[in-house]
């Protein structure tokens, strides 16, 4: 689970479009998840794109899947769209808002097509669905939450 730019600000930033739930608690709530699915998950945020693309590479050596919100960098980022792509493992790009539905300039998204899947606007729970699917893909059973 790769977090980008701001969201070590979640609980406290924009409440009213983020929600009031923190990093801390979704990494939590991801563990916790995927102890139940017999995954394992690794959290990490940076707000830094140089060190997303070296998240993104180094995981092609340990992780079957990608769960990925690159926040403000979907709009930007070829960089991150290209780290996806060039490390051949199956992504899933996770927004807690809907981006087609709030600015203009947040409709474009660079990140998205070199994605598997994108889940958007369920606020946090959007990256419990992302983890499920991700387990049933690699043929890990689970239980409706």
């Amino acid at each position: 689970m790769l977090h980008g730019p701001n969201l070590n600000l979640l609980g406290t930033r924009e409440p009213s479009v983020y929600g009031k739930t923190t990093l801390a608690e979704i990494d939590q709530m991801l563990l916790r998840r995927g102890e139940q699915l017999g995954v394992q998950v690794r959290c990490a945020q940076s707000n830094s794109e140089g060190e997303l693309v070296d998240l993104i590479q180094g995981a092609a050596a340990w992780a079957d899947a990608l769960i990925i919100n690159p926040a403000g960098y979907s709009h930007t980022s070829v960089a991150i769209r290209d780290a996806i792509a060039a490390v051949g493992i199956r992504a899933v790009e996770v927004h807690l808002s809907n981006p087609q539905a709030r600015e203009p300039f947040r409709h474009l998204d660079l990140v998205a097509g070199a994605c598997w899947a994108l889940v958007a606007g369920f606020g946090a729970v959007g990256y419990l669905v992302a983890l499920e699917r991700v387990a049933a893909a690699h043929g890990l059973a689970f239980e409706e939450s």
